[in-house]
């Protein structure tokens, strides 16, 4: 269990740079998978509040497939999601929300979303949730963390939608603090940290969100040689879509979407994991049952 261990504590501490949060309710949710023979099993579940995982399926045998319920409700300020998944040597685990996570107006403190991944020597993990969407007048903390052992795949996502433009709400007021960091064998590949106001110039700036509501990175470790140059061939963004694709030091692939609503970045992350996932995690496309629902 020593790994499911190390993950819980390393979700459990913030950053010391973290302003206090006031008082509201938590979600937390540790999850364990082991693999039992020829299969991946989730072996361990243990939750607080309403942050909890459904049955888990097999749609294409050895892969655990689990689906992540959060709080219908959404986030309001002082409310913290805490999540610590922990995948074993020689695993693979998939997991995907039948739902967008939620972060609706505060009064002044943060809401706070605490995600850390930790997968042992030769395990294979995909995380492909649905949006994150920031109402107006939310301030929303995001952070990510990938801990990569000797051999470990991984394929990740995270889509953020600023407000509801079809509902107009176009994020007038707010804040959202995002952070994402990637290791492997305890080495840093990848520290990012997105500091941004509703009122940032960076919103509507060329060399930022150019204007659009909807952002989102897809990350992929490790890559093939040539894979970046077969998505840019392979792919044709949908319109109003941009797409970039950069390969980082020590085989980790980013991909950045851009685009005015959720439903063109979703099918342009969708066709991206198609065309990665089998030269990434050895396994051709078996999409969760959930994305035709």
């Amino acid at each position: 269990m020593a790994v499911a261990q190390q993950a819980w504590s390393a979700g459990a501490k913030p950053a010391a740079s973290d302003p206090p949060a006031s008082p509201g309710w938590q979600g937390v949710l540790r999850l364990d998978f082991a693999r039992r023979g020829e299969r991946t099993a989730l072996v361990r579940k243990r939750h607080q509040g309403p942050l909890v995982v459904q049955r888990t399926f097999h749609p294409e045998g050895a892969a655990c497939h689990a689906y992540l319920l959060h709080p219908p409700g959404g986030l309001v300020g002082g409310d913290e999601l805490d999540l610590s998944v922990a995948v074993g040597e020689g695993a693979h685990a998939l997991m995907t929300t039948p739902g967008a996570a939620k972060f609706y107006r505060s009064l002044g403190d943060w809401s706070t979303q605490r995600q850390v991944f930790r997968l042992a020597p030769g395990a294979a993990f995909e995380w492909l949730p649905m949006e994150t969407i920031l109402h107006g007048g939310s301030r929303s903390r995001l952070i990510n963390r990938f801990e990569l052992g000797e051999g470990a795949r991984l394929i990740a996502w995270e889509m953020v939608a600023l407000g509801r433009p079809g509902s107009g709400d176009h994020f007038p007021r707010g804040a959202l603090d995002q952070r994402l960091e990637v290791d492997r064998e305890q080495m840093p590949l990848l520290r990012e940290r997105l500091s941004l106001d509703a009122e940032d110039p960076l919103r509507k700036a060329p060399w930022g969100l150019q204007g659009q509501a909807v952002f989102a990175t897809l990350l992929a470790s490790p890559a093939p040689e040539g894979l970046e140059r077969d998505l840019r061939e392979a792919l044709q963004p949908l319109s109003g879509v941009r797409m970039g694709v950069t390969r980082c030091p020590e085989g980790l692939l980013a991909v950045r979407v851009l685009g005015p609503g959720v439903e063109p970045v979703r099918q342009t992350l969708e066709q991206v994991w198609r065309t990665i996932r089998e030269p990434v995690v050895g396994r051709p496309p078996c999409p969760p049952r959930i994305w035709s629902t």
